[in-house]
């Protein structure tokens, strides 16, 4: 019988980095992960091949209708789909041999398999059990089911199958207007599909700052893809390959179908802990699935931690991974900490969606006196060049101490402009601050700087 000082169940971004930094800080540590490659679900079937997808078909976008404006004539790029997922899964295989590579290095062990728990302090895999100072639980989630729809992933598909379709379809139907229905649905449209969203609420992307929902939306239909807001998608009937979704408006119970090539099934996640033997230890699991865990990541039973998709918070592979290092550090006698303030979100559209901090609606619910700085990409000279003027920076301060509250970005590189904020609000800072800070000329961070200034005197190039 094998023994660690940790075992960690799930080699996710949480997971692959909790195991790394257990071993940089010297604990003899293992990671169990039933996959043939390493890295779980991002690097896998979700971050990392999508974002391959996103950049083949902007490049393809960009071909289509700008490089003409720049003096770049010639036949539009055709597309060789086998030729992209292969591009595709190319980028995969580099990423996890990394990880591969990174687990070597600091001498972690990979117990290849599917885990199980029989006791605090053991963890099996196969016919195998092995025994560990420490577990941490890292096995992130699976795609959330929706009632009278079925998954086969060939006509209707969940984000895994969106990822290698036999043949790009002429119409495709995405059930959730989320991050994952809005950046496939983009790939599939910069493709050629007909794409059609469909949302129960009435906004997209639940949670976002109402002023960047509407014009993210908007954007999103000037592009091509249509949207049926309200609509609660009562089933899909498959056949003859083709499928038939049909959908109840909620304003007037009137119902509706629509037929496509291709369903997306883009409802969410939920947390994947199936086979770890959770209720026989006694771990409190929430009502939703979520592993209850203290303000240091442990769990009901002593010596059994858990962090990512696994437990509450957003499902980002950034939110996991400064877990596992956090929780790395609680287990080698440090000080674990995670600032759940300043955890930013991105959407990987074009233009790109990020956002930190509080949103303009949270912050009037809760009565805090704020001030908003805004700045239009169409005062950026950078992105007038560049076609990416489309979008507006966002910042909102404390209106009495100036203090950076949140920050929501549409607009180009917007993923990489937020960090910027979330770097000052870790600091604290005031928007003066970043107002002060003298910005590159031209680039899309001149924008950011723009919107600091407008929470004080004004904008320069407003």
């Amino acid at each position: 019988m094998s023994s660690y000082d940790v075992i960690v169940i799930g080699s996710g971004p949480g997971g692959y980095v909790c195991a790394i930094r257990c071993a940089q800080l010297g604990l003899k540590t293992a990671c169990v992960e039933g996959r043939e490659t390493l890295g779980g679900t991002c690097l896998n079937v979700g971050c990392i091949p999508s974002k391959a997808l996103l950049h083949a078909t902007h490049m393809l976008h960009e071909a289509e209708h700008n490089f003409a404006a720049m003096g770049l004539k010639g036949k539009s790029p055709s597309v060789d789909w086998n030729q992209m997922l292969s591009y595709k899964d190319d980028t995969i295989a580099q990423n996890t041999k990394g990880i591969e590579f990174l687990f070597e290095k600091n001498k972690i062990d990979w117990i290849k398999g599917w885990a199980s728990i029989p006791e605090a302090g053991r963890v099996k895999v196969g016919d195998e059990v092995h025994e560990a100072k420490n577990i941490v639980i890292a096995s992130g989630s699976e795609v959330a089911s929706l009632k009278g729809v079925e998954v086969d992933e060939k006509t209707v598909v969940s984000s895994t199958g969106a990822l290698k379709l036999n043949k790009i379809p002429k119409t495709m139907v995405v059930i959730g207007a989320g991050v994952i229905g809005l950046e496939m649905g983009s790939v599939y449209s910069r493709l050629g599909a007909e794409v059609t969203v469909v949302e129960y609420l009435d906004a997209i992307t639940p949670g976002m700052d109402a002023e960047v929902q509407k014009s993210f939306k908007r954007l999103l239909e000037k592009q091509g893809l249509k949207f049926v807001m309200g609509a609660a998608v009562s089933g899909v009937e498959t056949g003859k390959g083709k499928a038939k979704t049909t959908y109840k408006l909620r304003k007037d119970d009137s119902e509706h179908t629509v037929e496509s090539d291709v369903v997306l099934l883009a409802t969410g996640r939920k947390p994947f802990t199936d086979g770890l033997g959770l209720s026989d230890l006694g771990v409190k699991v929430s009502d939703r699935g979520m592993i209850e865990t203290d303000d240091h990541w442990a769990t009901s039973v002593k010596g059994i931690y858990a962090i990512g998709d696994a437990i509450k918070g957003p499902m980002l592979a950034h939110k996991a991974e400064d877990e596992g290092m956090a929780v790395a550090e609680v287990l080698a006698g440090k000080s674990g900490h995670v600032n759940y303030g300043v955890i930013p979100s991105v959407i990987y559209t074009h233009p790109e969606v990020a956002s930190v901090g509080q949103t303009e609606e949270q912050l009037k619910e809760a009565g805090t006196p704020y001030k908003v700085g805004k700045f239009s990409f169409m005062g950026n000279g950078r992105a007038k060049a560049n076609f990416a003027a489309d979008g507006f920076v966002k910042i909102l301060a404390h209106k009495d101490t100036d203090r950076i509250l949140g920050a929501h970005i549409i607009g180009p590189m917007a993923g990489d402009l937020i960090h910027e904020v979330c770097v000052a609000m870790e600091f604290g800072a005031a928007a003066q601050d970043l107002a002060m800070t003298c910005h590159a000329h031209p680039t899309y961070s001149e924008a950011v700087r723009e919107a600091a200034l407008a929470c004080g005197d004004g904008a320069i190039h407003a």
